[in-house]
C-alpha cells in the first residue's frame, strides 16, 4: 500500500517505522526538516520537508496515488485540513488525529466522511478509557471488552498463590471450562499455548471469558486479596488525565497532582468530576504524597510526558503501599524495562493510533484491532461472512497459522468460548489473538 503520513511527531514517526517494516510504500511529511533527520537513512521511508496542508506539497507527495493518508501533526486543524485536501486530490482513505471529544461522536461520522475524513482518532481519550478499565479491578493488567462486554479478554500476572500453576492446559481448559487461555507472556516472549504447556509463576496470562466468570478467574489466579479501587492518585494533568477523571464512576475519588501552575488552573475549568481534587505540586515528592494520604489509595497513575519519571514514580508508589500502578510509557525502549520492574499496567498512546490505522489497512471485515503493549501481539474482531473459508468448518480442520488462536465468538449478542469442535457461522464476530504478522495471515480465512 502507498501510505502518506503527515506529521513526524511521536505518533507519526512510530507509525512510519512500524508500517515500513511491513514493506509498505511510506512517505512521511513534516514542515520542520529537523524532525525527519536520519529517518530516511535508517528506514525504508521517503521523507518530505513540506507542509501537508499545502496543495502543491501534497501533489509532490503523489497523494492522488495514496491508499491511505494519515494526519497526525500536533495541530488538529492542520490534520483535518490536510485530510480534506488529500481526499479531494485522490487519496482513497484518510484518518485525522484530533483533540476534541465532540468530533469522535458516532453521530458525526457521516458528516466527516462527506468532507473527506474517513476516520477520527483521539489517542488521549482512548488512553483515558483504557486506564479506567484497568484500574477498576486492581488485579488485572489488561482488560478488553467485545460487543459491549459479551466477551472479556483479561491479562493477569500469576504468582505463587495462583491455583492454576504447573498443570497442563489440556487438563486445565477442557471443552467445558469457563475460560480459554489464548496467550502467555513469559519474560520477553509471547506464546500461543498448547495442551501440554503449563503456567508458571510470573507469567502474564491472557484469559478469554464471559462476564459471569470474572470473579472465578480472580479466585483461580490467586487474586482474592487485591482491593477494589475507590481512591486514585494521578500524577500529571494532561488530556489523558482529564478524560480518565471525567469518566470515573461515582464510587471513585481522584487526586490529580500537577506541577505547572497554568495547567493546574486550566484543570479546574475542564474537570467537572465533583469527586476530583486538583493539587499544585510535584508528584515525585514523597512527603507531599504521604501528606495527601497516598497510603489510603488503591491505585496510582503516572501520566507525565516523561516516561522515566512515570516509571520511577510508580515504583515509589508501590513502596508506599499502593497495589495498582499505571505508567504512561511513550518511549518504546522503556516498555520492557517497566514490565521487568513489575509496573502494573503500561500505557502507550502510539499503540492506540497504530491499532486503529492497522484496522483500516485490512481488507477482511474487521471491526476493531487492539495492540497489546507488553505482549507484542494484537487482538482483532473479525466478522464471518457468507462464502468465506472459515465458515461452517470445525476450527480444528481449518489449519490456522501457528501464530494465531481464536478465543471466542459473539453470536446473537451472546459470548461463546471456542474449542476445536466449534463451527463458525455467517454473522458471528470472532475474537482472534495474533502474534506479530498473524492478523495478515488470518485475514485470508475471512475473505
Amino acid at each position: 500500500m502507498k501510505i502518506i503520513i503527515a506529521g513526524a511527531g511521536a505518533v507519526g514517526t512510530h507509525l512510519a517505522k512500524l508500517l515500513s517494516r511491513e514493506h509498505h510504500d511510506i512517505t512521511l511529511m513534516d514542515e520542520t526538516p529537523g524532525r525527519l533527520d536520519d529517518l530516511a537513512l535508517n528506514y525504508d521511508i521517503l521523507t518530505l520537508p513540506l507542509s501537508p496542508s499545502s496543495i502543491n506539497a501534497l501533489r509532490e507527495a503523489e497523494v492522488g496515488k495514496a491508499d491511505l493518508f494519515i494526519g497526525v501533526t500536533p495541530d488538529e486543524a492542520h490534520n483535518m485540513t490536510s485530510c480534506m485536501l488529500a481526499s479531494k486530490l485522490g487519496a482513497k482513505k484518510t484518518v485525522a488525529r484530533v483533540d476534541n471529544y465532540e468530533y469522535t461522536l458516532p453521530e458525526h461520522r457521516d458528516f466527516f466522511r462527506t468532507v473527506g475524513i474517513d476516520s477520527i482518532i483521539y489517542p488521549e481519550m482512548l488512553a483515558g478509557h483504557e486506564i479506567l478499565h484497568n484500574i477498576k479491578r486492581s488485579w488485572i493488567r489488561q482488560w478488553w471488552e467485545v460487543h459491549d462486554g459479551a466477551l472479556i479478554l483479561l491479562g493477569v500476572k500469576v504468582r505463587r498463590s495462583a491455583h492454576i500453576l504447573d498443570i497442563p492446559l489440556k487438563d486445565l481448559c477442557g471443552p467445558d471450562a469457563p475460560y480459554h487461555i489464548v496467550a502467555i507472556k513469559r519474560g520477553d516472549d509471547t506464546l500461543i499455548p498448547h495442551g501440554g504447556d503449563c503456567l508458571r509463576e510470573f507469567d502474564i496470562v491472557y484469559f478469554m471469558t464471559t462476564p459471569k466468570y470474572i470473579n472465578y478467574i480472580r479466585d483461580v489466579a490467586g487474586k482474592e486479596e487485591y482491593p477494589d479501587v475507590s481512591n486514585v492518585f494521578i500524577m500529571g494533568g494532561g488530556s489523558t488525565a482529564v478524560h480518565l477523571t471525567n469518566a470515573m464512576p461515582d464510587y471513585m475519588r481522584a487526586k490529580i497532582i500537577e506541577h505547572d501552575t497554568a495547567r493546574t488552573e486550566k484543570l479546574n475549568e475542564v474537570i467537572y468530576n465533583p469527586r476530583a481534587m486538583i493539587i499544585h505540586g510535584d508528584g515525585r515528592d514523597l512527603a507531599l504524597l504521604q501528606e495527601e494520604g497516598i497510603r489510603h489509595a488503591q491505585a496510582f497513575v503516572a501520566l507525565t510526558e516523561n516516561s522515566e519519571t512515570n516509571i520511577l514514580s510508580c515504583l515509589a508508589a508501590k513502596r508506599l503501599g499502593v497495589r495498582k500502578t499505571v505508567a504512561m510509557v511513550e518511549n518504546t525502549d522503556y516498555i520492557g524495562m517497566a514490565e521487568s520492574m513489575d509496573i502494573g499496567t503500561i500505557i502507550n498512546k502510539k499503540t492506540f493510533a497504530a491499532s486503529h490505522i492497522y484496522q483500516m489497512m485490512l481488507r477482511a471485515d474487521v471491526t476493531s484491532v487492539k495492540s497489546l503493549t507488553v505482549a507484542n501481539a494484537d487482538v482483532a474482531e473479525f466478522t464471518v461472512s457468507d462464502g468465506t473459508k472459515i465458515a461452517s468448518k470445525p476450527i480444528k480442520d481449518l489449519h490456522l497459522p501457528s501464530t494465531v488462536t481464536l478465543g471466542g465468538l459473539v453470536r446473537n449478542g451472546e459470548g461463546v468460548l471456542i474449542n476445536g469442535n466449534t463451527m463458525l457461522h455467517p454473522g458471528d464476530t470472532v475474537v482472534a489473538f495474533c502474534l506479530s504478522g498473524g492478523i495478515k495471515k488470518l485475514e485470508k480465512f475471512f475473505k
